[in-house]
């Protein structure tokens, strides 16, 4: 079975078909650039070129960086234009492709879903939390097994400030940071944070970053956790988007 699936982003909007008994990309993904300012108006048009580049006419689901109610309504918008606060977000994406029925869900949220069904969380119990360190800093909090949406701790106050404006991806790029100086302070604080309020099992490590585990995780230590990178890498929104419109999440 698939189902068409679409990651918005703060960089980038991406997309592809996914195979929903293998959880994966049922052909290679099409990505766009996302449109700053990231108006509502903007983003539809970005998901339309990249459902049209396949020329998909079925269900679409769609990630949103930000929390999400009812599979439709935004209620923040961190690291898009403020305008999407309070939009009916499936109404506008369906009607911008034509009638398609669309769904929307936090970004984390499908990723973390992705991963607990597919990927380094399956057959895992107890608490589980993944991370997705890019633009910004999406979350996704399972107890055994079971999401608890929209949890957003990736704007937990860490230093005084937003921690995704201290240890996302776009951080360390923004402040020209070593992977290991990053990964050592400002990963590890943050961690540690999460650690204390939540005490998990298991950290997963998404986004982008996840297919350069290899520069940081080795630098990140004293978690008592297991910390393991996304084995579906920044392809987990997408799969995850797909299933929450065949009704899989």
């Amino acid at each position: 079975m698939q189902i068409f699936g679409v990651d918005i982003g703060g960089s980038g909007i991406k997309g592809a078909p996914v195979d929903l008994d293998k959880g994966d990309l049922a052909q290679e993904r099409h990505k766009v650039l996302t449109p700053h300012p990231a108006t509502p108006g903007g983003v539809a048009d970005g998901v339309k070129q990249v459902v049209d580049h396949f020329g998909w006419t079925g269900p679409v689901g769609v990630t949103f960086p930000g929390v999400v109610t009812d599979g439709a309504t935004i209620r923040t918008a961190a690291n898009v234009d403020d305008s999407w606060i309070d939009t009916d977000a499936a109404a506008l994406l369906g009607e911008r492709l034509g009638g398609l029925p669309v769904t929307v869900v936090n970004d984390a949220d499908a990723a973390g879903v992705a991963e607990m069904q597919f990927g380094a969380g399956r057959g895992r119990r107890g608490t589980v939390i993944l991370l997705t360190l890019g633009t910004g800093i999406g979350s996704a909090l399972f107890a055994d097994g079971v999401l608890v949406p929209n949890t957003e701790l990736g704007h937990l106050e860490l230093d005084g400030h937003d921690a995704e404006k201290r240890a996302s991806s776009k951080a360390r790029e923004d402040h020209d940071l070593s992977w290991e100086h990053w990964a050592s302070h400002r990963v590890r604080k943050y961690l540690e944070h999460v650690e204390m309020l939540f005490s998990p099992d298991l950290f997963i490590i998404g986004g982008g970053v996840s297919r350069k585990s290899h520069k940081f995780l080795p630098h990140i230590e004293g978690i008592k956790a297991e910390v393991v990178p996304a084995q579906l890498q920044n392809n987990a929104g997408i799969v995850g988007a797909a299933m929450r419109a065949a009704g899989r999440l």
